[in-house]
């Protein structure tokens, strides 16, 4: 899908935006998508009116990850409503 919509805006000059959907659940699968938006179609794709993602679970993985790196130790996932 990123390399149609590279290759579209090669043609028409025309930016789409990408919303990927489901399966997004932790950061490191966050970091993977946005590593790959960046090589395929650069750093306007980066910015949330081109790109974003939609996944309540990769929130709380997010905060669970923050808090390692703050405390040196995760958190339970009940603390984290949206899992």
């Amino acid at each position: 899908m990123v390399r149609a919509i590279r290759e579209y805006y090669e043609r028409t000059g025309i930016k789409i935006g990408f919303k990927p959907a489901g399966g997004i659940q932790k950061a490191k699968q966050a970091l993977e998508w946005l590593i790959l938006m960046k090589e395929e179609l650069g750093d306007d794709w980066l910015s949330p009116d081109l790109f974003r993602f939609g996944a309540s679970t990769l929130l709380s993985d997010i905060e669970r990850q923050l808090e390692h790196f703050v405390t040196g130790r995760y958190s339970a996932s009940y603390r984290h409503p949206m899992a």
